[in-house]
């Protein structure tokens, strides 16, 4: 049986590792792929800040999860200490006595592999699969190749890969500028963005895709003309425009569930509603999308906030919570009685243009019969306050 070994930080996972792993599979044809994140690396330091082994290793599983004979494996993790590779193949050589083991390296690895702590032992029991990065290297391959059999009689594998023009190192930085999904799996961005890994912030573009099945279809002119308007009033009044625009992008994410939809949210998420909020349940898809985006999303404590007050309002706001509160009045898909003037006002003074729109809503819901929730009233008397006490 043949068993490949292919073990690594994976620092995160991403689709020039798999591309390698495919290129293993479909020219040496193991019966075993092997997947094994290590510990700490022997040869150089784990970047601060990094997810820890066991989230390293859930990124693995998601990132090998199309190719059959791969079995993730914990075995470096679960072992503490430098991940030593000639460690990992003396325990493999006592699973697989009688078979080929072939370790997987890539080129600089290759190069440098007689700096290997008991590069000897190795040569002796694997065979080297050398994943080459592209067709400019493969004569300096030979030649080292031709090296290693006569000093080691070592046996070596030169595998052709047009490799994909990427590293964990410069995908970790890119996650940090909202950048970096195309060159990870869906399944591995999305655990990235959840949790927050890497300081990684959405891609604007792939958390619009996402957050589309989460909407009715009415909904989508809404929320696409809210974010634009975010977008708009963020760079008026010199606030951060991503963080506006990810905020109007999930600020409806729950708005089409049911009643009870919302409250097994609520159960879920732990969210105490108060008696307004209960016979009113226009106001829980604020308390359950801030909590959804948080949990599916990971977004900041600004992003929350503001999809959470974007209803009702409440006192003291800050620039980005009172901006989605007005883009998602004033949208452009608006279409009400003193609308313009309320767009106007929103681009003159934040404060005056929250008092005209929390006085609109009220207004309305006079007129239905509803009545208002406490906050929406406190934000009213608190904006007006604080504009007496300037004058």
């Amino acid at each position: 049986m043949k068993v490949a070994i292919y073990g690594g930080s994976f620092n995160p996972p991403h689709l020039g590792h798999l591309s390698a792993a495919n290129c293993v599979n479909e020219q040496l044809s193991p019966d075993v792929l092997l997947i094994i994140p290590d510990n700490v690396p022997p040869h150089k330091e784990m970047e601060e800040g990094s997810p820890d082994a066991g989230a390293r290793l859930e990124m693995a599983r998601l990132n090998f999860a199309t190719i059959e004979n791969a079995v993730i494996s914990d075995m470096e993790i679960c072992r503490s200490g430098k991940s030593y590779t000639a460690d990992t193949v003396a325990r493999l050589r006592e699973t697989y006595p009688d078979d080929e083991l072939i370790l997987t390296i890539g080129t600089d690895m290759f190069l440098s592999f007689e700096e290997w702590y008991m590069y000897p032992y190795l040569i002796e029991n694997c065979t080297l699969a050398v994943v080459s990065r592209n067709e400019n290297e493969l004569d300096v391959l030979e030649e080292h190749k031709a090296h290693m059999e006569k000093a080691y009689n070592a046996r070596v594998e030169i595998l052709e890969h047009e490799a994909l023009p990427m590293s964990s190192g410069e995908i970790r930085e890119l996650l940090r500028l909202r950048m970096g999904a195309d060159k990870l799996s869906d399944s591995v961005y999305s655990l990235i963005i959840k949790n927050g890994y890497y300081e990684a912030s959405p891609e604007l573009s792939w958390l619009r895709e996402k957050v589309l099945p989460y909407l009715s279809w009415h909904r989508v002119a809404h929320v696409t003309g809210c974010e634009s308007e975010s977008v708009k009033l963020a760079m008026h009044y010199g606030e951060d425009a991503e963080l506006a625009a990810e905020a109007a992008i999930l600020h409806d994410i729950t708005k089409k569930l049911k009643y009870d939809e919302q409250l097994i949210l609520c159960r879920e998420y732990g969210i105490i509603c108060d008696k307004a909020q209960l016979e009113n349940e226009k106001l829980l898809h604020a308390l359950t999308g801030a909590a959804l985006a948080a949990d599916k999303f990971g977004v900041c404590d600004s992003v929350r906030e503001a999809i959470r007050w974007h209803t009702t309002g409440k006192p003291d706001m800050s620039i980005l919570e009172k901006i989605i509160y007005l883009a998602d009045y004033i949208e452009p898909t608006r279409d009400f009685e003193g609308v313009e003037k309320l767009r106007e006002l929103a681009y003159e003074d934040l404060d005056e243009a929250m008092i005209l729109g929390l006085e609109m809503g009220l207004e309305e819901l006079e007129r239905c019969g509803t009545k208002p929730h406490d906050d929406s009233v406190e934000a009213l008397n608190w904006y007006k306050n604080r504009r007496n006490e300037l004058c």
